[in-house]
């Protein structure tokens, strides 16, 4: 596995049972925990908690913030489970795939399917999607848990040009399997992208395209928060992600296939684990009078000057 930190961290939008889903996962998922809980006080939704967890040692986000956006299938977790290196992974896709279905709405059953022996894709009782898989030992080694993007309706098709785009805007990046939709598969157009992942930041990342009937697709409920090293780097990335203008608050924006990202300085992990009240404070409600973030008044807000 890279050895890179993990820049680019899913951050997912509750209405209100963030710590009850992510203890819940924690549950679920080895090699998993609650790194930090904060309460962030006087947003627009209340008093919100923020709770940062690694799930199979991968890093997440939730936050509490409202009923506005709803987890749905357009994006997914797919989780790996390798029998070369865990010669228990088939039981152990059983019993998760039990724990995840507990409450929650089968999207593809758990069965042999062409492309693994076994796999199924499910949607918990919080909505948040996930597909496991076991996978072929002889293939090239993935990390436990990589989000899966699926284009459908009006960016149907384009998968691989948005994961060109997502490749040429980040660092250490690369382009692993690519699969095709063959001329038999209608309604999915010959040639359009079954499935494909790629590498950012040292990280994996899955698309595919549908062509299917979905009542879904990108909206806020997922995003990915993008850890920046200073004010230059945040500039640019959001120069380069950037597309939707009416999009832009409190640091997210809208890239032009409708994926939200947090471009963030990392400086603001800290600033948000600090006890103070006050500098917490103070730093949440300079935010919010933000599109862009600009560190250098977050750096004033939480110094108090």
């Amino acid at each position: 596995m890279s050895h890179i930190p993990q820049i680019i961290v899913p951050h997912l939008l509750f209405d209100n049972e963030a710590r009850e889903a992510v203890d819940f996962y924690c549950s679920v998922f080895p090699d998993s925990s609650i790194t930090h809980l904060t309460t962030l006080h006087d947003t627009p939704g209340g008093d919100c908690d923020v709770v940062s967890f690694v799930l199979w040692g991968h890093a997440f986000m939730a936050i509490n913030a409202g009923s506005m956006f709803r987890f749905n299938p357009s994006i997914s977790f797919m989780v790996n489970f390798d029998p070369s290196r865990d010669p228990d992974a088939r039981t152990r896709i059983d019993e998760i795939w039990g724990k995840l279905a507990d409450g929650g709405r089968v999207l593809m059953p758990l069965d042999r399917y062409p492309f693994s022996e076994r796999y199924g894709w499910i949607q918990d009782r919080f909505g948040l999607s996930w597909q496991l898989i076991l996978t072929d030992p002889r293939g090239e080694e993935r990390p436990p848990i990589i989000p899966s993007l699926l284009f459908v309706g009006n960016v149907c098709g384009k998968a691989e040009v948005a994961s060109d785009f997502y490749l040429s805007k980040f660092r250490h990046s690369q382009r692993g399997q690519l699969v095709r939709y063959p001329s038999d598969m209608e309604p999915d157009r010959e040639g359009t992208v079954m499935f494909t992942d790629f590498m950012l930041e040292g990280q994996w990342f899955a698309a595919m395209d549908s062509a299917q009937e979905h009542d879904f697709g990108f909206n806020e409920a997922i995003s990915f928060v993008v850890n920046c090293a200073d004010q230059q780097e945040i500039d640019q990335r959001w120069e380069s992600l950037s597309a939707v203008p009416e999009a832009e608050q409190c640091g997210w924006l809208k890239d032009p296939y409708g994926v939200s990202w947090h471009i963030v300085p990392e400086q603001l992990s800290h600033m948000l684990k600090d006890p103070d009240p006050d500098k917490l404070g103070r730093v949440t409600q300079r935010i919010l009078t933000m599109k862009k973030l600009d560190l250098a008044a977050l750096q004033g807000a939480y110094d108090d000057r």
